[in-house]
């Protein structure tokens, strides 16, 4: 292609889709397309429509920009500030982990409870709850029930503070900066409570995507040597806090699954139920009740 031809959209995306690929991106044409209309100012399937048309310099450079930090393994839902999660849009920067579609089966898993429990107005705890991803599905798909959304992180929970209130569910949605149940009051009690807690061995850090590793905040990953290190305080802190008959959901790794079901079981106060499985079919929730 000549460099003389104008850069239309449809050329832009081609090259860049090709430039991605030889720079180990996992889904190069995905990638260009979300770069590009975000330069825009545009809807992704706009993009479909506008092939012959040149964007003028200032989105050019713009979007050589994002290329280029791409390029570098920054992943996308940081370039462009958002990621979409059970169907809803959510701000992201780098104090939070992007939010990905396994950790949607945790949301599935709750509305389930919910519909099962005894009370529409659940009591709900998110620990480490990032971005508010699990915390603002919960109160946006059950409006009665009430979530307290924990996170050590203050700039964490700045983000997830903007995204209750972009989703209109501010008001039910309590924000927390607590290591787990550290500064929770200790009187307050739970129906259920969810979280996506960091279970990265040390040692598997370093194997991680470059995108992971180097731009995901290192704390929300990274549990410890054995990788239960937060799990362990979550079950225990949990058995005191929920409710008889209350549910505990726990995302894993699930090269962990027997280790943590062994660590339930190794306590009265619980009851184990199955783990629900991803769409890879690998152990992704751990599900427990505690008992009466």
């Amino acid at each position: 292609m000549s460099t003389a031809e104008p850069w239309t959209v449809g050329r832009l995306l081609q090259w860049t889709t090709d430039y991605l690929k030889s720079h180990g991106a996992d889904s190069p044409r995905l990638d260009a397309e979300v770069l590009l209309a975000h330069a825009l100012g545009c809807q992704r399937i706009e993009l479909y429509t506008t092939f012959d048309q040149t964007p003028d310099d200032p989105q050019r450079t713009a979007f050589r920009e994002l290329v280029r930090q791409r390029a570098e393994g920054k992943p996308v839902a940081y370039l462009v500030g958002r990621k979409e999660f059970y169907s809803l849009s959510f701000h992201v920067t780098p104090d939070v982990l992007i939010p990905r579609p396994e950790t949607e089966l945790l949301v599935v898993a709750a509305l389930d409870f919910f519909k099962q429990a005894a009370t529409d107005a659940v009591q709900v705890a998110d620990l480490g709850t990032g971005s508010g991803a699990i915390a603002v599905c919960l109160a946006k798909h059950w409006p009665s029930c009430l979530v307290t959304a924990v996170d050590l992180s203050g700039p964490a929970l700045a983000i997830a503070r903007q995204n209750a209130e972009q989703h209109g569910v501010a008001d039910r949605i309590e924000l927390i900066e607590s290591d787990l149940f550290a500064a929770v009051p200790a009187d307050r009690r739970f129906d259920l409570v969810v979280s996506n807690p960091p279970y990265i061995t040390t040692a598997e850090m370093d194997r991680l995507a470059v995108d992971v590793r180097r731009f995901e905040p290192r704390q929300a990953l990274e549990a410890g040597p054995r990788g239960t290190e937060v799990i362990e305080r979550l079950i225990v802190q949990s058995a005191e806090r929920l409710r008889p008959g209350g549910r505990l959901l726990v995302e894993i790794n699930p090269t962990l699954h027997e280790t943590v079901r062994a660590l339930l079981e190794s306590d009265a106060r619980w009851t184990l139920d199955p783990t629900l499985e991803d769409l890879a079919r690998r152990p992704r929730i751990i599900q427990a009740a505690r008992r009466a």
